[in-house]
């Protein structure tokens, strides 16, 4: 594996404190290009992102149950419409591609030197009226974007030989 791509995920850490100094657009594109390439079930591509700099609409996301997010110059909303994915035993793999492409997003902010922060808890009925989502749409999660006004320590993860098996459970 590329040491500068173990490096990245080594140095991403999540940001709840951010300077205000705005996003260069062509930053933001580069950011969520990564997210577009991102694999979906059957190619279904089922997401939409909303980039979010107007204060009144970050205020209102922040009303939703992060008060700090209104603080970043930017929120991305990761929104997803099911009927363009899949579900299969109960499995809604919307949820999956999202996350997909949750992950590439972060991951592209931090190597443009930026933070985020992932959230998935917040009333979403509540960021659904902010943004103007459609009833079919869900907004999956939030991610304030920006340069961050912190450096937060490594939290601790558990051992690799804690969390993998061979073969078996056993």
């Amino acid at each position: 594996m590329n040491v500068e791509f173990m490096e990245l995920i080594r140095r991403r850490r999540s940001i709840r404190k951010y300077r205000p100094d705005p996003i260069p657009q062509t930053k933001v594109d580069q950011i969520l290009e990564a997210a577009r390439l991102a694999p979906s079930w059957a190619n279904g591509q089922c997401w939409t992102f909303i980039v979010v700099t107007d204060p009144k609409v970050k205020r209102a996301l922040a009303e939703a149950g992060n008060e700090w997010l209104e603080h970043a110059p930017c929120i991305i909303a990761a929104c997803a419409d099911p009927s363009q994915s899949g579900q299969k035993k109960d499995q809604d793999y919307y949820l999956l591609d999202i996350g997909i492409a949750m992950e590439h997003l972060v991951l592209a902010a931090e190597g443009q030197g930026m933070g985020t922060c992932w959230i998935g808890w917040f009333d979403e009925q509540k960021a659904r009226d902010a943004l103007g989502v459609p009833a079919e749409v869900r907004v999956v999660a939030l991610t304030p974007l920006g340069y961050p006004d912190e450096e937060p320590s490594a939290r601790p993860r558990k051992s690799l030989s804690e969390i993998c098996r061979k073969d078996r459970w056993e």
